[in-house]
């Protein structure tokens, strides 16, 4: 989750958008989910253990590197779900920790803040952009999805492992679009 500081007080706050809720109600409604805090690389696995988490969600929001305890928590995480094979959509950020953890760097990518532009490739449409950042090419052990017409990666998908990652926010549509919430049901089901 996104780290935020609220006003008035000193201790930082884990947060998530509300409008996740209201995707994942539509698109899981049989589903129970539960945020997970930026406890640290030490305690996070625990935590998802202790509560059985299967499915796993890598949020957007900050850049790589601008909240060490939530670059922990996520590297953890991601760590985990590859050892116990747990399927994980990468959104927007969490899709850049997917490259990253695969040794792909991020380079700053202009024209895909606060925008729609189109998709091509395996998953096609109209998508949502808030991103500054983006990897540089596919990374290995993953296939292309889909690519803005400038060139930049879009979505990719593990070769071997239930991941995806795509880099526009499905959560931020007024309407769910069917494409996303038909490509979360089958990556988690």
């Amino acid at each position: 989750m996104r780290v935020t500081q609220a006003e008035g007080y000193s201790e930082p706050r884990d947060a998530l958008a509300q409008a996740w809720g209201r995707f994942l109600n539509h698109a899981l409604p049989d589903a129970a989910w539960l945020p997970v805090p930026n406890l640290g690389e030490a305690d996070a696995v625990e935590y998802c253990q202790r509560w059985g988490i299967n499915r796993l969600i890598l949020t957007g929001g900050e850049d790589v590197g601008k909240s060490p305890l939530r670059d922990a928590t996520e590297g953890a995480l991601i760590r985990w779900a590859e050892v116990a094979r747990i399927p994980v959509l990468g959104v927007c950020r969490g899709m850049q920790l997917m490259c990253l953890r695969a040794g792909i760097d991020l380079k700053n990518v202009a024209c895909h803040v606060a925008t729609r532009h189109a998709i091509s490739g395996e998953v096609t449409g109209e998508v949502n952009s808030f991103h500054t950042l983006a990897p540089v090419q596919c990374p290995p052990g993953f296939d292309v999805l889909a690519t803005a017409a400038d060139g930049e990666l879009e979505a990719v998908r593990h070769a071997t492992l239930k991941w995806e990652g795509w880099m526009w926010h499905p959560e931020r549509e007024a309407q769910p679009d069917t494409r996303d919430v038909d490509r979360l049901r089958s990556l988690f089901e």
